[in-house]
């Protein structure tokens, strides 16, 4: 054998020995697998893995449920209000404007129709979002770890954004119990499907000033953000 096929040999081990770090490597790290989906519209969603969970990684903008049926439009402050059925709106009811980058904003008996996420997807419940969080090192970095980097669609500083996990998590603000929008840019809000009592559901949040990730709870006819969860 001559010298240059030994060396040719050893390159291809040195080689080999870098893939399979590099797919060690992958297998640890947060948000290295993604894929993408279909909503009942067509609308395409990036989705990312981070250990055992298959999250999308942008918001839901579907306007229909997973079966075809349309789902209720509604722009008007006073109406919102009264709503005790599913409802969605874009924020600022401005779709050219908002629909693409943070999707739609969604009361919670949308949610509550289990229709909403496509087919073989669901609004990840209390625990699940919990999993995530626990996933990524607790309460404190989290937020940091899961929002997009840089000032572009957050606002400045957002604080510790790496978006290491490739969610993607974006500002879309929210629509009060009065129904106005508020804090896009500023916050956003994403739905769990879990009911604290029998007006209120546990929400999750991140905000541009802090690295934390936080749980808190809504009333049901609030709008907030959706990202979806694959079944398992």
């Amino acid at each position: 054998m001559r010298l240059s096929d030994n060396f040719r040999i050893r390159k291809m081990k040195q080689e080999n020995i870098i893939i399979f770090a590099m797919t060690l490597f992958c297998i640890g790290l947060t948000g290295c697998r993604t894929t993408s989906l279909k909503d009942f519209e067509g609308n395409e969603y990036k989705t990312v893995t981070l250990g055992t969970q298959e999250w999308m990684a942008e918001n839901l903008k579907t306007t229909k449920y997973n079966d075809g049926t349309p789902i209720q439009m509604v722009t008007d402050n006073e109406a919102w209000v009264k709503l005790t059925t599913p409802a969605f709106s874009w924020y600022n009811n401005d779709s050219t404007e908002n629909k693409n980058t943070y999707g739609a904003l969604y009361n919670w008996y949308t949610v509550n129709t289990n229709k909403l996420c496509p087919a073989g997807w669901h609004v990840p419940a209390d625990g699940e979002w919990m999993t995530l969080t626990t996933f990524l090192e607790g309460f404190r970095i989290a937020g940091g770890k899961l929002k997009e980097k840089g000032t572009g669609h957050w606002k400045s500083p957002n604080t510790s954004a790496t978006n290491e996990t490739g969610f993607n998590a974006l500002p879309g603000g929210y629509r009060s119990i009065e129904g106005v929008f508020n804090y896009i840019r500023i916050s956003g809000y994403w739905w769990s499907s879990t009911e604290y009592n029998e007006s209120s559901i546990f929400f999750w949040n991140m905000v541009y000033k802090f690295s934390n990730i936080y749980k808190s709870r809504s009333e049901k006819y609030c709008g907030f953000s959706v990202r979806c969860l694959k079944d398992h």
